[in-house]
This record gives C-alpha cells, sequence and structure tokens, in this order.
C-alpha cells in the first residue's frame, strides 16, 4: 500500500537523519540528539493529499553540541537525503534525555566528593544510592552557571538491593551538576533532620506472603475477534476512522478523526504537563517538572504487558524512537489498542412491549509513561453514541522528605510515615485539541446555565435557560470553568445545520479542572501562564504546538501561549485550536503511600447537534446469557 504521509519514522528513517547531518553539517562526536521526528505536512496539505500522490516526507531535529552549549534545529528531506534548513537557536536549552539522567546517576555514584558526603550519613554502598536529575527553572539557576546546561540531583537510598529508592530520600543534599560534562559543580547543603525508618516497600515488601488470594480468575474473549481494523496506523471501528501517531514529546498522538467520514479532529495529543510542588521548603522550592516540554513522554513511555496493563482482545503497536546520539531502538507494545463493555449504552422498559437495552462497546487507545517516580497512563476512549473521553491515571510513588518531628510537620504535606512528609503539588496537563467540525471554519461558544428570575412567567423561578457567547478573538482566548454557570464550551460550524436548524458542534464538558493558586509574578507562573485559565482558544497556526515554549528548559519567561495571543486574531469561523488545561490538585494522602492507587481524572468530548438524532439508536441488542436477545431485534446471534 501506498505510504501515508503521517506514517512515523521507520528505524532507517532515523539513521538516515543522523547520516545525512553527520555527511553536510558535521554532527558527530559531542553533539547531542534531543528530539527527531516526523516533520508533519501542513494541514492544508493533509487535506488535500490522495492516496497515489506523492508523499512529502521530511524530519525535524533538536539537536546541542556540549561543547559550547548551542542549540540547533534541522529539517532534513528523506526523499531527497538533503538538509532543507538548519538554524541556530540562541539561548536555547532543549529537553533532557534519558541518556542524560542515567549517565549523571553513574557518573554522580562514583565522584569521590558524593561517596565522601554520604559516607558522613552512613550510606557507603553506592550500588543502593540513586541520584535523580531535574531540571531547573531559569530564575532559580545559580548566577554563576547560567550558561550551563544545568541539572539538580535528588539522592535516594535503597535498603536492599530490590527495595524501593523512593522510600529514602537523603535530605539536605543536592547536587547541582553540568550536564554537559558531568561536571560536579557544587553539593548544595541544607537542614539535614536525619533518615527515619519508614515501611515504604511495596515490592516484595512486607505483604509478599500475605496477598489476598480471594479473587476468582477474570477473562475477557472474543471468540470471533476483535471488531476493529489497524492498516498500518489507521485505526477504523465501528463508525469511526483515525490514524495514530507517536513521537518523542507528545508520545500518543491521534489525527484525522472522524465519524461516518465526517470530520472531528485533525489533531488530538498532549502539550504539556506541568507539575509545581506547592511547598517553599529548601528541599522543594526548586522541585517543578515540565514532563513534555523538558524530558517528553514519548521518551518515557514504557512497554506494556497482556494481563498486566492491557487485558482481553488486545492489538499491540510498536513505536520507534531514537536515543541521544541518533540511533533509534523501538519500544515494543508501546500502544495498547483494545474493546471493552461499558455498561448499558441506552435502555427503556416498556410496560407493553417489555425491554429494550443495548449494551455500551467502546474503544480503547492507551499508552502507558514512567517519569522518574511518577506513572501517567493515558486512555483516548471513543464511543457508539460519538462521544470522546480522555482520561489520565497518575500512579507511582511520591517525593517524600523527612523533618524533624521535635519541630512538626510542615504545613505544606501530609505526614505519611514516621518523621515522613510528602509535599502537595499539582499536575496540569495541556490537551491541545484541534478540531474540526465538519470542516475547519469553526466558532467557539462559551455556554452559561442560567436561572430567569421568577415573574409572570416564571412565577415559581423554574426555568433554566442557556446563554451561549462566542469566543471572537485571541484578547479573550483565556477561559474558566464556571461551576455556578455549569460552562462548557461548544466548537461550533456556522456553515452547516442540521435537520433542527441548528449548528453541528462538539461540546467539550470540562472536569477537574484546577485553579493555579499561584501569584502571577512568581517565577514559576511566568514561565507557564497557560496554567492560569482552563480553557484557550488560538488561531491554528503550524508552529504553534508547545503552550510553555518550544524550550522551557531553564526558561525564564513563556514563549507560548502569552506571545501567540498578542496580536489579537479573528477566531469566528475560521480554524481553532482548544488547549484544555486540567488536572490533578494532589493533597497527599497517608493512604497514597508507599505507592499510590491511580488517581483519575478526565474529559468529554460529546457531539451537540453534530446527528440529527441519537447516533447509536442503531446498535444491535446483545446476546442473554440465557438465550435469546436483549431486545426485539434478532441480530445478535440468537
Amino acid at each position: 500500500m501506498p505510504q501515508h504521509p503521517l506514517e512515523p519514522l521507520t528505524e532507517d528513517e532515523f539513521r538516515q537523519v543522523a547520516a545525512v547531518l553527520r555527511r553536510d553539517r558535521g554532527v558527530g562526536e559531542g553533539w547531542r540528539y534531543a528530539g527527531v521526528e516526523l516533520l508533519e505536512p501542513a494541514k492544508a496539505e493533509l487535506k488535500a493529499w490522495r492516496a497515489g500522490d506523492p508523499v512529502p516526507r521530511s524530519a525535524f531535529a533538536v539537536l546541542w553540541n556540549r561543547a559550547d552549549n548551542q542549540a540547533y534545529e534541522a529539517a532534513v528531506d528523506l526523499v531527497a537525503d538533503a538538509v532543507t534548513s538548519w538554524t541556530h537557536v540562541p539561548g536555547a536549552t532543549p529537553n533532557f534525555t534519558v541518556d542524560e539522567w542515567h549517565d549523571c546517576d553513574v557518573a554522580m555514584r562514583e565522584h569521590p566528593e558524593v561517596i565522601a558526603a554520604l559516607a558522613e550519613r552512613g550510606i557507603t554502598d553506592m550500588s543502593l544510592v540513586l541520584i535523580d536529575a531535574w531540571t531547573y527553572g531559569g530564575a532559580l539557576m545559580p548566577e554563576q552557571w547560567r550558561d550551563r546546561r544545568l541539572g539538580w540531583c535528588d539522592i535516594w537510598s535503597r535498603a536492599t538491593p530490590e527495595g524501593n529508592p523512593y522510600a529514602h530520600p537523603v535530605p539536605g543534599l543536592k547536587l547541582i551538576v553540568d550536564m554537559n560534562t558531568n561536571e560536579l559543580l557544587q553539593i548544595d547543603q541544607g537542614p539535614n533532620p536525619g533518615m527515619p525508618a519508614v515501611d515504604a516497600e511495596y515490592a516484595p515488601g512486607p505483604w509478599k506472603g500475605t496477598l489476598r488470594t480471594d479473587l476468582k480468575p477474570l477473562e475477557i474473549t472474543q471468540p470471533d475477534g476483535v471488531s476493529f481494523t489497524l492498516d498500518g496506523t489507521a485505526l477504523t471501528w465501528q463508525r469511526w476512522s483515525m490514524r495514530l501517531g507517536f513521537n518523542f514529546r507528545e508520545g500518543l498522538t491521534i489525527h484525522q478523526v472522524a465519524y461516518d467520514g465526517r470530520e472531528i479532529a485533525h489533531r488530538l495529543s498532549f502539550a504539556e504537563m506541568v507539575v509545581p510542588y506547592r511547598d517553599p521548603s529548601w528541599e522543594h522550592h526548586r522541585r517543578t517538572a515540565y514532563d513534555i516540554g523538558e524530558w517528553g513522554l514519548g521518551f518515557m513511555t514504557t512497554s506494556l504487558e497482556l494481563g498486566c496493563d492491557c487485558l482481553g482482545e488486545i492489538r499491540y503497536v510498536d513505536a520507534v524512537l531514537h536515543d541521544s546520539l541518533g540511533e533509534p531502538y523501538v519500544i515494543k507494545n508501546a500502544l495498547c489498542l483494545h474493546e471493552e463493555d461499558n455498561a448499558v449504552l441506552w435502555k427503556h422498559v416498556d410496560g407493553h412491549t417489555g425491554a429494550e437495552v443495548r449494551r455500551m462497546r467502546r474503544m480503547v487507545v492507551s499508552f502507558h509513561a514512567t517519569v522518574a517516580n511518577y506513572e501517567y497512563i493515558v486512555y483516548w476512549r471513543f464511543y457508539q453514541d460519538g462521544n470522546i473521553e480522555c482520561e489520565v491515571r497518575a500512579t507511582g510513588i511520591m517525593v517524600t522528605t523527612p523533618y524533624d518531628e521535635a519541630d512538626g510537620a510542615p504545613a505544606t504535606g501530609t505526614v505519611v510515615d514516621r518523621g515522613t512528609y510528602a509535599p502537595f503539588h499539582q499536575h496540569f496537563l495541556v490537551a491541545r485539541l484541534d478540531l474540526d467540525i465538519d470542516g475547519d471554519g469553526n466558532t467557539v461558544m462559551e455556554v452559561d446555565s442560567e436561572a430567569l428570575p421568577v415573574s409572570a412567567d416564571n412565577p415559581y423561578g423554574l426555568a433554566v435557560v442557556t446563554k451561549a457567547t462566542p469566543v471572537r478573538s485571541e484578547a479573550e482566548a483565556g477561559r474558566d470553568f464556571d461551576w455556578h454557570r455549569q460552562r462548557s464550551w461548544k466548537v461550533t460550524n456556522p456553515n452547516r445545520t442540521n435537520r433542527h436548524g441548528a449548528h453541528p458542534s462538539y461540546k467539550l464538558v470540562p472536569s477537574a479542572s484546577i485553579p493555579a493558586l499561584m501569584d502571577p509574578d512568581t517565577v514559576q507562573f511566568l514561565r507557564a501562564p497557560v496554567i492560569g485559565h482552563t480553557l484557550w482558544v488560538t488561531r491554528h497556526h503550524e508552529g504553534e504546538r508547545w503552550p510553555a515554549g518550544d524550550y522551557p528548559t531553564q526558561s525564564t519567561t513563556d514563549t507560548g501561549m502569552s506571545r501567540w495571543i498578542a496580536d489579537d486574531e479573528s477566531l469566528e469561523n475560521t480554524d481553532v485550536v482548544l488547549w484544555y488545561v486540567f488536572g490533578i490538585h494532589h493533597i497527599t494522602r497517608v493512604e497514597d503511600w508507599p505507592v499510590m492507587p491511580a488517581d483519575t481524572v478526565s474529559f468529554w468530548l460529546k457531539p451537540f447537534g453534530f446527528f440529527d438524532q441519537n447516533p447509536s439508536i442503531d446498535v444491535a441488542p446483545a446476546a442473554a446469557t440465557a438465550g435469546g436477545c436483549c431486545g426485539d431485534d434478532c441480530h445478535c446471534g440468537h
């Protein structure tokens, strides 16, 4: 079959990028790749492309020279085997890489000053030590090293070779490291309340011999196989069609989402994740992670295992990425595809004709990312009634810190073990929703519910109406959820009508809307003002992908959202992009320790006048266990 322009880069193409840049730009020893991805064709080109047309095929690379710490962007034409652009990006610090994280851990555990500092704490077995590198916000960097690619490091120590490293933080010690050279610049020292004995093992742990044994096996089978088809990365199921992508920064991307051939979304992904720790102590004041912009969800994606991560009749998709030398590697089973039963879709019991019930089936596309101590599990679910749900689960191990029990526990966290507290923090996720509802001429309407006053027409005060206000320009781009008005947002196509005379729309149903609770002049807010509103609406531009800036590592000011909206472009009947900010306001619990049960947040995209009636009216009834069908229609197999 002819290759589609959105098929992800292959192993050979990653090698080709490195070979071309080595040949034409001298990218060799001393250089490192922060990221290489498919340079996706422009939206208009993709929409115009037809099978059989020539496939434009280019890659985009971000790399830096460790010798002078200078960053560059490159575009490589994979058909012409040539560099088509080479741009120096002064002042930029590209995202950190997994290789750097590992190399720093090894180098610091072998450093004599680190060994000596830990020996003073009674830690002498360096094989039990974990050095965990974090990135800096620019305003928090020590002045004398602002021109460096700078990391600061937590130190953890396992109790046993198989033990939980995050159970035992070494307090009062941080390492400041030049990540280009692995030079230890400083051992930063703070308060040392000691390392209390804690019950913090989760595997093998003290529960090894007392695990529950009272659950019977649960098996999910589809004897006739799955109902979806996967052709390359093109996925079709029921009336849905879409194309799957993957890159180092976003991880999973979903393209060209349609229902019965009608456009709904051009591209769905996660564009940023900001995790500020809300504890001003010496241990935590610099601890803010940009898990997408500073590290990359794709690089953090882990392989999935049947029966453990995914259950049922599963189809997996591998992903190809690269290391910091540009060499490709494969993440086996990076994406999980499967169908799920989800209880009742619709039902009514009539006293005369009896019950009609349809079970709900949904198509699930998921991936898992491990970001140091935390895991993020992302599910995109597509339903037979046209709904799209995005769910994120956070699990893993909380960052904890010993405290001096004589002074009492800090108010900015929760005591979870002996002399140990877990600081409060927040997880802000930014979903990039490039919706094209029946085309790319769309308007976003902010919809509020209002109670009408008591009047002659409303004598009992029962009347509730909705008020829809267009988001007219980027001066109005930042919108906030309002619980009192049950606010939602509709992406509407004003150029079309359904049979009832209304414009077809999809509604963003917000949930997990959390406030920043941060002074707008704080150094962390200035780096990512995108977290200050629930929703942003912008005019579509190919280069506007990263709402906290292309290079948030070591940033001091925002180069993303605030710049994009400065020109106040019109947002009416045009190609718009929604940036939905949601997440977890994590007031830590003792029940989250030593390993955190998944905390779940989600949002929905729901058709609103997109169809003329319930689109799942034609779903066939399921087979009843006792024989027959769950309704009068006889297409259930009995």
